[in-house]
């Protein structure tokens, strides 16, 4: 597919998704402050409009402030762009020149910034393989495939931080200070099992 087809493809299952205004402010919920407000509204100059935000009305809280996720499209050379959190309903659709090209920003940007969780989608096991690998390098929890909730939180079992405690963004301990450490990390990578005789997705 090219990459305008996969843009377009990716705005027009959100649109579907939040057609219905009633069902779609419980799959949003409400902006958190002006400070994100003002965040999603700037960011439509960061770069090409995919889908724009919308506001609707909460039926049952008439005076929340509810907006629909943002999609702007960027290049490889806007690292300094994606490469930062824009906490909000603010989406980036990266051109690369390759897998192999966005599997390396992945790594980078995992070292330099960190993550909290990451998904990766492909029918080409190898591919999914080398981005597993690069997740457990910059130690962030990988979701493989998954059409349902990708968890964010999925290692908190094992640890008492939030995320892997393995990178610069997820290193926030979910207990008293005399738990951080220098331990093990836990870094997962999730893939759903096809039923039985069912060919893999």
């Amino acid at each position: 597919m090219s990459l305008e087809a996969v843009e377009q493809g990716i705005a027009q299952a959100i649109e579907e998704l939040l057609a219905d205004p009633a069902k779609a402010v419980e799959v949003t919920g409400a902006i958190v402050s002006d400070d994100v407000l003002a965040r999603l509204d700037q960011a439509p100059k960061l770069g090409r409009v995919v889908l724009e935000s919308r506001s609707i009305e909460h039926p049952a809280f008439p005076e929340a402030t509810v907006r629909t996720p943002l999609i702007v499209g960027l290049d490889a050379a806007d690292e300094e762009i994606f490469g930062r959190e824009h906490f909000g309903p603010i989406s980036f659709v990266v051109a690369t020149d390759s897998t192999e090209h966005s599997l390396d920003i992945f790594r980078r940007t995992g070292e330099r910034r960190g993550a909290i969780t990451a998904a990766v989608y492909s029918t080409d096991e190898d591919v999914l393989r080398a981005a597993e690998l690069a997740a457990e390098d910059v130690g962030v929890s990988l979701s493989e495939n998954l059409i349902g909730n990708i968890w964010v939180n999925q290692s908190a079992a094992f640890s008492d931080f939030h995320a892997t405690g393995a990178n610069p963004a997820a290193n926030a301990c979910l207990t008293d200070g005399a738990f951080v450490a220098g331990r093990f990390r836990i870094v997962e990578s999730r893939r759903p099992v096809a039923a039985e005789g069912a060919a893999p997705g």
